[in-house]
């Protein structure tokens, strides 16, 4: 039975981790921590506190003290990753790895595996953040090669009120922000409820939509060995 252990800032959209536990329908196992989260802000200065590498460490600490051995660890935060920029990122990564014992990986880098394993070139983002937030991110997919042809920000600062957004807000969010000539649309916060909508957002737009917690569970299970086909999840886990 695989295992992949979450760190998840604060609270807003974790419910996402157990109904895609339910999706994958397998017993495939995906124990959250929330991690500590002084100020819900969608700032750079409050998002370079948010993944810090002392909180991430004791969320690592605590999943292991409550949940046993695992096989992988997801630092389940887009934001609170890319902020740091590729090598900072990078860096981040290798600290949580060295404190779990496990293969790591963040959302910002999911995103751009999931990019590269769909043979996506050229996207664009609809990003719940503020505009200078977002605009990190769009730097972020640049150092992986990936074009971003247009860039839509919400402008919400907190991710509790991200959390809030109903399924008809999300899916009509994906459509306007689209453009024919994108191979993919990205929606970069975990924050955001998407999981039991990724078809619906898919056939919605026509093209793979990559949303943050799936491409958090999709790079865990694949760090953890297991690339599984599977319905239900959207094209990027069929």
């Amino acid at each position: 039975m695989t295992t992949v252990g979450i760190l998840y800032p604060g609270f807003s959209a974790e419910d996402d981790y157990p109904r895609a536990e339910r999706l994958l329908g397998d017993g495939t196992r995906l124990p959250l921590v929330h991690t500590l989260m002084r100020e819900d802000a969608h700032r750079v200065d409050a998002l370079l506190d948010v993944g810090s590498e002392d909180v991430l460490a004791d969320g690592a600490q605590s999943l292991a003290a409550s949940d046993g051995p695992l096989d992988a660890i997801v630092w389940a935060c887009t934001s609170g990753s890319f902020v740091f920029g590729w090598d900072g990122a990078q860096a981040q990564v290798a600290a949580l790895r060295e404190v779990a014992g496990v293969p790591a990986t963040s959302t910002s880098f999911a995103f751009v595996e999931a990019c590269r394993a769909l043979g996506v070139r050229s996207v664009v983002v609809g990003a719940t953040y503020p505009a200078d937030v977002a605009e990190r991110f769009v730097e972020f997919l640049g150092k992986a090669g990936i074009t971003v042809l247009a860039m839509t920000p919400r402008g919400i600062v907190t991710a509790a009120e991200v959390g809030t957004l109903t399924e008809d807000v999300v899916l009509d969010f994906a459509a306007a922000v689209d453009r024919p000539d994108a191979d993919a649309i990205l929606l970069p916060d975990t924050a955001l409820h998407t999981v039991e909508l990724l078809d619906r957002l898919d056939e919605r737009v026509g093209k793979p939509v990559l949303t943050a917690n799936q491409v958090s569970v999709w790079q865990g299970l694949r760090l953890a060995g297991d690339t599984t086909p599977r319905p239900g999840l959207g094209a990027l886990f069929r």
